[in-house]
C-alpha cells in the first residue's frame, strides 16, 4: 500500500527531515580521529531530544542505537561502539527522528582526515549517483527510472551496487512501501505520483557488489572488505521534480567551519 501525503503532512516529514539534517551536522563537527562511533551516538542522541524529538532507530526491530555508524567495509547498519576513528576511515553516518507523528531518515558518508583517492572517488561518485536518482523522481516516472538512473552512474565509474538493500516510502512509518531499488530498469516498477515520499539511498562499493552479514544480526559488510560509501535523501514526489526534504546543504557548512 502507497500511501499519498497532503501537503501539511509533507512540511511535518520536511521538519523531521531538516532535524536529521541537523543532527547529522553536529555529528560531523565530532568527527575526527580518536573519537569512538558510541561518542558520535551520544551526541546525536542528546542533540535529538534536545530539539523535542525522539531518536526514530532506537528500539527500531530491536536496534540498539540511535545512529547507525558505518565504517570502511561496512555498508550499512553498523551498531556503535568502542571503536576509535582512525585518520583515512570513511564513516556512514544514518540518522532517523520521530517528531509530531513522522519519521525523518537520512545518512552521509565522511571522510576521517585525509582519505586515499580511490575512496573519495567512491564517495564522489555515490553521491553524484544520488543526486542523478533525484533528478529522476517526478510524478509520471517509476521507481525503475530513479533506480536506473543511480546504477548507471556507479557501474560507468567503476563501483558497484549492494543488491540486497534498497530505499523506501517514508512517512508515519520508517519504511513504507514503494522499495526503491538502487539498481533496475527505466519504465519499470511503481508509477511516481504527487504526493509521494520517498527515500532514496545508494549504496556503493568500491570492489564487488557482494555483501555478508554479520552475526550481530544488523551490521551489513562487503565480503571483499572493500570500503562502501551510503548517501540518503527523503524526497516528495511533485509534478514538476523532487522536493528534496533532507539539506546536504547543512552538513557541508558545518564540515567547513
Amino acid at each position: 500500500m502507497i500511501y499519498l501525503k497532503t501537503q501539511e503532512e509533507v512540511e511535518l516529514l520536511r521538519e523531521n527531515n531538516l532535524l536529521v539534517s541537523a543532527t547529522l551536522a553536529e555529528v560531523a563537527k565530532h568527527i575526527k580521529p580518536g573519537i569512538t562511533t558510541l561518542q558520535l551516538d551520544a551526541i546525536a542522541e542528546q542533540f535529538i531530544r534536545s530539539h523535542g524529538a525522539v531518536p526514530g532507530f532506537l528500539g527500531y526491530g530491536g536496534f540498539p542505537n540511535t545512529l547507525c555508524v558505518s565504517v570502511n567495509e561496512q555498508v550499512v547498519h553498523g551498531i556503535p561502539s568502542d571503536y576509535a576513528l582512525r585518520e583515512g576511515d570513511i564513516v556512514s553516518v544514518d540518522c532517523g527522528t520521530i517528531m509530531k507523528g513522522f519519521y525523518g531518515d537520512s545518512a552521509y558518508t565522511f571522510a576521517v582526515g585525509r582519505i586515499a583517492p580511490e575512496v573519495q572517488k567512491l564517495l564522489d561518485v555515490t553521491k553524484e549517483a544520488l543526486y542523478k536518482g533525484v533528478a529522476q523522481a517526478k510524478a509520471g516516472n517509476r521507481v525503475g527510472d530513479i533506480s536506473a538512473a543511480v546504477q548507471e552512474h556507479a557501474e560507468t565509474n567503476g563501483c558497484s551496487v549492494v543488491r540486497e538493500l534498497v530505499g523506501h516510502g517514508l512517512g508515519r512509518n520508517m519504511h513504507e512501501d514503494p522499495e526503491v531499488p538502487n539498481y533496475g530498469a527505466r519504465g519499470r516498477g511503481p508509477l511516481l505520483k504527487e504526493g509521494m515520499v520517498i527515500c532514496i539511498e545508494p549504496m556503493i562499493n568500491l570492489g564487488t557488489k557482494y555483501v555478508v552479514f554479520e552475526r550481530d544480526g544488523w551490521t551489513v559488510r562487503t565480503r571483499d572488505r572493500k570500503p562502501s560509501a551510503h548517501f540518503e535523501f527523503a524526497v516528495a514526489i511533485g509534478k514538476q521534480g523532487a522536493d528534496v526534504l533532507t539539506d546536504f546543504g547543512i552538513i557541508e557548512n558545518a564540515l567547513k567551519a
